[in-house]
């Protein structure tokens, strides 16, 4: 039987780092975990949306959660993301973050083609009979796979017992009652809703926005577990903003993300294409996405 109460709190989603010449950079992934770990987060979530997975092969996924696994393993809680579009290399990562000593793993549905319920449910236990020492958790993001997680598929997932939650990145925030209700565990997904899904009963929070300001949602999570809402309230309003700000650039969100964490040190490089990276013309929006996160730790924390 799997602990489940060392799943909670913040755990960031993981950026993907690469060097000058966009490769993975295997410095810049271990400078960011001692980052993030030094913070006090208390997980890392590796090689899922944030990590820029879809855009990388199998070798480079598994140097990355190799580098992140050498700094973490035994410093936090590591949920490594290994679903790929199709079943024998999602298989491969499986095993091999099995072989790293993760905590769980995790996968979000075959994407393009929308398989029946059955053949997700076939996709994700082959997945996890890869790893089958390993903990899995369920991906919901349906505005991005194009595929929802249903009562219906959740119940025949159950009948595997290394399901142990599911990482609820849909927006409705009743939809994580209705899985806890289900009898797991649920990460809250959407960054901008962190509040909200803990009240609704959520164990703890993935999220892509996490990393470039960890205290911010550290402190959320400080002042829920007090039953503090004001307070939580107004620094999740302040994080909302801070979001949108980033989001106006031109360049990718984790563009403008990594170049702030650049600002204080820590080297992630720019993004993979096709995704967009930074114009001159986002200079002021990391700027100013900075100074708001500057100010708010100020604050709040």
């Amino acid at each position: 039987m799997s602990d489940l109460k060392k799943y909670q709190g913040v755990i960031p989603a993981f950026y993907a780092c690469y060097d000058e010449a966009g490769n993975i950079s295997p410095e810049g992934v271990r400078a960011l975990a001692r980052y993030l770990i030094g913070k006090g987060v208390n997980g890392l979530y590796v090689g899922g949306s944030s990590g820029e997975c879809i855009y990388q092969s199998v070798a480079e996924r598994k140097l990355v959660l190799e580098n992140v696994m050498a700094e973490a393993k035994g410093k936090a809680v590591v949920i490594a993301h290994v679903a790929c579009n199709n079943t024998a290399d999602s298989m491969e990562l499986a095993a091999h973050a099995e072989s790293l000593g993760v905590d769980a793993i995790a996968a979000i549905p075959p994407i393009y083609f929308h398989l029946p319920e059955y053949g997700i449910a076939g996709y994700w236990n082959d997945i996890s009979s890869a790893a089958p020492n390993t903990d899995f958790v369920i991906y919901n993001i349906p505005q991005l796979a194009g595929v929802a997680l249903t009562p219906s598929l959740l119940a025949e997932m159950k009948k595997n017992p290394r399901v142990i939650g599911v990482k609820n990145s849909s927006m409705p925030v009743q939809d994580i009652q209705m899985w806890r209700d289900a009898g797991v565990i649920v990460f809250n997904g959407p960054d901008e809703q962190y509040i909200s899904g803990l009240a609704m009963g959520a164990c703890a929070g993935i999220g892509g926005t996490y990393a470039v300001m960890p205290e911010l949602f550290l402190k959320i999570y400080e002042h829920f577990q007090k039953g503090e809402m004001e307070p939580a309230r107004q620094i999740q309003n302040d994080i909302d903003r801070i979001i949108y700000k980033m989001c106006s650039a031109h360049g990718n969100l984790y563009a403008v993300m990594k170049a702030i964490l650049a600002k204080n040190g820590v080297t992630c490089g720019s993004v993979r294409k096709p995704m967009p990276g930074l114009i001159d013309s986002d200079a002021a929006v990391v700027d100013e996405a900075a100074a708001m996160i500057a100010a708010a730790i100020a604050k709040y924390c």
